[in-house]
């Protein structure tokens, strides 16, 4: 408190309280239902399903028909309802991404030479879907799914969990000669990784590079359930202190895309789990390097997270990156600690 402040407060005796902010599964709450107001009764039928529809697990990063509404069926005043969904779950960075995700559905329609009514590459086949009905009561919870953006949100009561969560990226590059030329999506996820890759020394190296070889994709790819057999690679608390920063860095790069509230819950659930113990490993090319039979792949593997990226897919020009919470994809701790308490009442 400033000296002046405090000079008045003992004079008069008033005080002042912060306005206290809504939490994020408040705001979500009160989104959500924004959302859904704005739907006529048929678009509800195709927005909604129960909170336990097997659905809610069904998943992928590939252009298909999905479960929900899509963009392109909503007037502008819907659009900006789902929207808001996006932009009260995740920062401002996280914002740009995902809008920046689905504009490259542009640049694949002249990639692919495809009409610009076509529906295949299509920036509005993005689709909004929310599981329940917004409460504190009963659980419930929100997608968006399209081409190259998967993200999944769990609530019980003001408890909130977000993965998995995927982000891709094609092309990771946009070459010369195609609109949006130079732009690459997810340049940091790649840049980051690099850093950390070009500070370890030869018997580093030799723990970390499992193979010459990257695989063509993530290894775990839209699976429901994320499952590694071990942790392969170096672990944080065997690098120097200048290269633990660099992990830490990459690792934030991947939180940062999150509302500040997720960011930190995610972070704060590694350090307890034990951040020493998180590894990184790497196959294929140690160069960021296009072309036929080129890629590379890394892998971030703790006793709670797992990240991969890979980027192999046309000529090494086309990135998949997943999060995902090895103990509660889909809020499953969370939701089984919900139903063992309703039966303890």
């Amino acid at each position: 408190m400033k000296p002046i402040f405090a000079f008045f407060v003992a004079l008069f005796g008033f005080s002042y309280q912060a306005v206290a902010q809504p939490s994020l599964s408040a705001q979500m709450r009160t989104t959500a239902s924004a959302f859904l107001e704005t739907l006529s009764s048929e678009q509800k039928l195709e927005a909604t399903l129960p909170f336990d529809s097997e659905w809610r697990f069904d998943w992928n990063y590939t252009p298909r028909t999905r479960k929900g509404l899509p963009l392109k069926q909503m007037n502008d005043a819907r659009r900006k309802a789902a929207m808001q969904l996006l932009i009260v779950a995740l920062s401002q960075e996280g914002i740009k991404k995902a809008e920046a995700i689905i504009a490259l559905e542009h640049v694949l329609r002249q990639v692919e030479k495809r009409p610009e009514n076509d529906t295949y590459r299509d920036p509005e086949n993005y689709a909004f879907l929310v599981f329940g009905t917004p409460s504190t009561k009963q659980p419930w919870g929100w997608s968006v799914e399209g081409h190259h953006l998967s993200l999944h949100f769990t609530f019980v009561g003001d408890n909130v969990e977000f993965l998995p969560s995927f982000f891709g990226s094609n092309p990771a590059l946009v070459l010369p000669g195609f609109i949006q030329e130079g732009k690459q999506v997810l340049q940091a996820e790649a840049e980051a990784a690099f850093q950390l890759l070009y500070s370890l020394d030869e018997k580093q190296l030799a723990r970390v590079v499992l193979s010459p070889k990257a695989p063509s994709d993530m290894l775990t790819t839209n699976s429901r359930r994320a499952l590694l057999e071990k942790r392969e690679g170096l672990a944080l608390g065997e690098m120097t202190a200048p290269q633990q920063a660099l992990f830490k860095k990459l690792l934030h790069v991947y939180f940062d895309r999150y509302h500040v509230t997720l960011k930190n819950q995610a972070l704060n659930r590694l350090q307890k789990a034990d951040l020493n113990a998180v590894t990184f490993s790497w196959m294929g090319d140690q160069e960021p390097i296009r072309g036929a039979g080129k890629g590379h792949y890394y892998r971030i593997h703790g006793p709670t997270l797992l990240i991969e990226y890979d980027n192999t897919q046309n000529n090494a020009n086309h990135v998949h990156s997943i999060v995902r919470d090895l103990t509660d994809d889909w809020g499953e701790d969370l939701l089984k600690a919900h139903y063992e308490a309703g039966h303890r009442k």
